[in-house]
């Protein structure tokens, strides 16, 4: 199935623009709070089939992670989170896109700590428009929550008045300028 944009996406193969896209995510911490945290290495690439049909495929470097302590980023690489050494790669592969009332819907396969679980993810997708060098480039912003304990991240811990230190709720967020190859 193909996407509409403004106009119709050419087909071909759309590259990640490392510099200008974002991987991010946000949990509720002790309760009160939302904390959030980033990937600074990922990849991602739409490719267009000659009748249309999209698909998208994306990779995130754990070790990569990125908040504001480092006690933390080591605590979310180790087995009681993320298990970098044995699981060192997020993967997301799409099985369909579409737009539903003018909303961008992607419908896939993401495989966190070696599970993997389908996932919807919604947002915006503009384009494609000529940049300033004559590129044809394409932007993706989705977003997409998830139970992490689906995903074996299930550490957690009590508060001595009730509730837990986190929220099994993580809020995924995809910004992705992609160029034409």
């Amino acid at each position: 199935m193909s996407i509409s944009t403004e106009t119709a996406i050419p087909a071909g193969t759309y590259a990640l623009d490392t510099v200008h896209s974002h991987v991010g995510f946000a949990v509720k911490h002790m309760v009160v709070a939302t904390f959030r945290g980033r990937f600074e290495k990922f990849d991602a690439t739409l490719e267009v089939s000659d009748d249309g049909a999209p698909r998208l495929t994306g990779t995130v470097d754990v070790t990569s992670i990125e908040v504001k302590d480092d006690n933390l980023a080591a605590h979310l690489q180790s087995p009681d989170f993320f298990d970098a050494e044995r699981h060192p790669e997020l993967r997301f592969e799409s099985d369909s896109i579409r737009v539903d009332r003018g909303e961008v819907v992607v419908d896939g396969r993401l495989t966190i700590k070696g599970q993997t679980r389908p996932v919807e993810a919604r947002g915006t997708i503009v384009g494609p428009h000529e940049d300033i060098a004559g590129n044809t480039k394409l932007g993706l912003e989705l977003t997409a929550i998830v139970d992490r304990t689906e995903f074996g991240l299930n550490w957690n811990a009590p508060l001595p008045k009730g509730g837990m230190a986190l929220g099994n709720d993580v809020t995924l967020s995809v910004d992705l300028e992609l160029k034409k190859a």
